[in-house]
């Protein structure tokens, strides 16, 4: 049960911090950038763009081989919600200064939100697989398969109107580092084996 609470509540909050990002609006993290790119482009709401590229992306598993668990399931489900919902209840904003308190918070909490739902252990996001399935069949390391995906996903929705800007570079510097320094307080250790019985 702490592990399905812990995972609702780090997409929950996942999905809070891109609202944060996007009133910012300062720059949003590369896959933001691309769901902002097709929002405008389709007329659909953020958080249903974000849901929708989830479902596809999670197609794109089936010749990868990935596995989905509950969590990618739910991943595809409540944090496009949850960004649309907190859009409605956070007015645009104005003012450097606030906008920089808006960036720093969603950044942060990102980091939480990720390290919470992914420490739960049952499974892992759309996105995380796709880069994971990359890794399995190119040989890459992770680090370049995931940075060459969120290269292509920035360019792509920066040509469809994204925002990238000095919010994008923020969290792409800090965001390894803290979901890094969330994991450890967040990572849920599988239960130990039942020891057996000697026999007699």
């Amino acid at each position: 049960m702490r592990r399905f609470i812990q995972l609702q509540l780090g997409l929950l909050l996942y999905g809070a911090s891109l609202a944060l990002m996007v009133r910012a609006d300062l720059g949003l993290n590369p896959w933001s950038v691309l769901h902002q790119g097709l929002s405008q482009l389709t007329g659909l709401s953020l958080g249903m763009v974000v849901n929708l590229v989830g479902a596809l992306v999670l197609l794109i598993w089936i010749p990868l081989r990935q596995k989905p668990g509950v969590g990618t399931l739910c991943n595809v489900l409540v944090i496009g919600t949850a960004a649309d919902v907190a859009l409605l209840a956070l007015p645009p904003i104005e003012g450097l200064a606030l906008r920089i308190v808006f960036l720093t918070a969603a950044i942060v909490l990102n980091g939480a939100a990720t390290a919470a739902y992914i420490g739960a252990g049952l499974g892992p996001g759309p996105r995380d697989g796709l880069t994971t399935g990359l890794v399995q069949i190119s040989g890459w390391r992770i680090g370049w398969a995931r940075t060459a995906i969120e290269v292509a996903v920035l360019a792509i929705g920066w040509l469809l109107g994204g925002v990238a800007g000095v919010g994008t570079v923020l969290y792409a510097l800090a965001n390894g580092p803290l979901v890094q320094w969330f994991m450890v307080r967040f990572e849920i250790a599988p239960k130990p084996e039942a020891a057996t019985a000697p026999s007699t």
